[in-house]
């Protein structure tokens, strides 16, 4: 990248504002020392800024960056004393909490593998993925005694009490020194259509990440972030760098509650928000509190995860103002599009347009360039695109460098379009369709509070399409109606032929619509 593009919006970002010389020193020593993963930008903010808040924590209260370092130095103690070394794969099944993040800043720091684990998978999904991914060791919240029980005697488990006071009962250790070999970060994929898959993060070799995310999103050095997606998710952990790296004040709470975040927003004086998509779609449900004026100091809310219904975003910025940014990427791929405030009042369902250093090509059938307009394959090349599965699963098909994302999109108007999955789209009767389509259609009908559409074996057409709906309080709506709604908006051959209402969607942690469960329902 650019040095200039990267000095220009690092300093229009305030992250080179002056401040005391033998600090920025002290700084700039700890990046070259560490590097830029984990370890190395936590060693950067306490060197330049060590009695600054780093972290609000509901049940710790506030943490500097100098006490951050102190702890996550001594979890690093802990976990090596617990059989952790460099190169072996430690699992963490935690909420959002000061102590999971003093684990990840730990084991970056002696080199381990950490595997984030999903907080929703089944005891029979954390014994498969611990086995796959050959875990030495696994922290757990306590709340998840229950679902870590049944795990091999051979796994060696520690809960959140049990590690916190092994912590706390530590000497002030010595300074470590950077491992011969930097640990990795291992993101599990969201497992909407199987088992999840492990893939690694790479450890970015300089600014330009940074640079990207913040370029298009405008995130300050010093902010207050208030991050609701969960950190063992792509976007949560992305979170959590950024913030880390701008030296930020990061606030956090176990749960997700929409009320509860409305009203920190306002009382956390907080400038950014991370969230997944269903979490503004609980927010926006919520009745008007009367504090709108409280919320003047938010200028940004980012989300990522999954798509949003069609015309969300314009009704969500109608109510909070122009600060949405949505950024479309994959556990795979890391970034790919980002649609700012302007992007989405110009279209409301766009992807954006793809960020600093990042290509993205759609390709049709012939391994050609699609014109715009026509739908192709979406692949995607950034400076951080995964390095490939850790265990138990074919890696992702690549083209000329880039990766597949497993979308087809098109381009409009400069602006990029997610259409569906590429194995999403049906043949039913000889048409192909993608259920999105349809999806869009039907969360447009009052009654309707959300929806999710798939395809079904049928011995007629070869493939039908099934919705599920779920209902406003107080609405009633028929199938026929959903399907006049469809058929009034969309072509015959997408109607859904069944049409299913539901208390709610069957989602996993990161509210993500398991699709898979829909199918067999169906």
């Amino acid at each position: 990248m650019n040095p200039l593009v990267v000095a220009t919006t690092m300093a229009k970002r305030g992250m080179l504002a002056p401040g005391p010389p033998q600090r920025t020193a002290r700084q700039l020593l700890a990046l070259r020392r560490w590097g830029f993963g984990l370890a190395g930008e936590l060693r950067q903010a306490a060197s330049r800024s060590p009695k600054a808040v780093a972290v609000i924590d509901e049940q710790r209260g506030a943490v500097t960056y100098a006490e951050l370092l102190a702890r996550s130095e001594r979890a690093a103690t802990v976990l090596a004393d617990l059989g952790a070394a460099p190169g072996t794969r430690v699992g963490l099944l935690a909420r959002n909490h000061v102590g999971a993040v003093e684990i990840l800043f730990g084991a970056s720091a002696i080199g381990v593998d950490l595997v984030l684990l999903n907080t929703g998978l089944s005891a029979e999904q954390l014994a498969l993925v611990a086995a796959q991914q050959e875990l030495v060791t696994l922290v757990h919240d306590d709340e998840f005694g229950p679902v870590v029980a049944a795990l091999p005697d051979a796994l060696t488990r520690i809960d959140e009490t049990a590690f916190t006071t092994r912590l706390e009962a530590l000497p002030e250790p010595a300074p470590l020194s950077p491992p011969a070999r930097a640990g990795r970060t291992i993101i599990l994929t969201s497992g909407t259509t199987g088992t999840p898959k492990g893939a690694a993060r790479k450890t970015p070799g300089g600014f330009g990440p940074l640079v990207t995310m913040i370029d298009r999103i405008p995130l300050r050095a010093r902010g207050r972030i208030l991050i609701s997606a969960p950190i063992f998710h792509t976007w949560g952990f992305a979170a959590l760098q950024l913030a880390t790296a701008l030296r930020a004040i990061v606030i956090l709470q176990r749960r997700f509650d929409p009320a509860q975040v409305r009203a920190t927003i306002g009382d956390e004086r907080v400038d950014a928000v991370f969230a997944v998509p269903v979490m503004l779609q609980r927010m926006l449900e919520l009745p008007d509190d009367g504090r709108s004026a409280d919320r003047s100091r938010l200028r940004v809310v980012a989300t990522s995860g999954s798509a949003y219904p069609s015309g969300f975003t314009t009704r969500f910025m109608d109510a909070y103002g122009e600060v949405l940014y949505n950024l479309y990427g994959s556990t795979e791929a890391s970034w790919i599009s980002i649609a700012t405030p302007a992007h989405l009042r110009r279209h409301a369902d766009t992807a954006g347009t793809p960020p600093l250093g990042t290509i993205v090509r759609l390709v049709g059938e012939d391994g050609r360039d699609v014109p715009d307009g026509e739908r192709g394959r979406i692949f995607c090349g950034n400076g951080l695109v995964f390095e490939g599965y850790t265990a138990g699963a074919a890696n992702k098909e690549f083209l000329d460098g880039l990766v597949a994302t497993g979308d087809v999109g098109h381009r409009e108007g400069g602006l990029l379009f997610v259409d569906g999955r590429d194995d999403d789209m049906i043949i039913s009767g000889g048409e192909n369709v993608f259920p999105s389509e349809v999806e869009s259609a039907l969360i447009d009908h009052p009654a309707i509070r959300e929806v999710a559409v798939v395809g079904v074996p049928d011995a007629d057409f070869g493939q039908r399409l099934a919705a599920f709906v779920v209902l406003h309080e107080g609405h009633a709506v028929t199938a026929d109606e959903v399907r006049e709604h469809v058929r009034s908006r969309r072509a015959r051959h997408v109607v859904p032929r069944d049409v299913v209402v539901l208390d709610e969607l069957p989602r996993n942690a990161t509210g993500k619509v398991l699709y898979r469960e829909l199918r067999e329902r169906a």
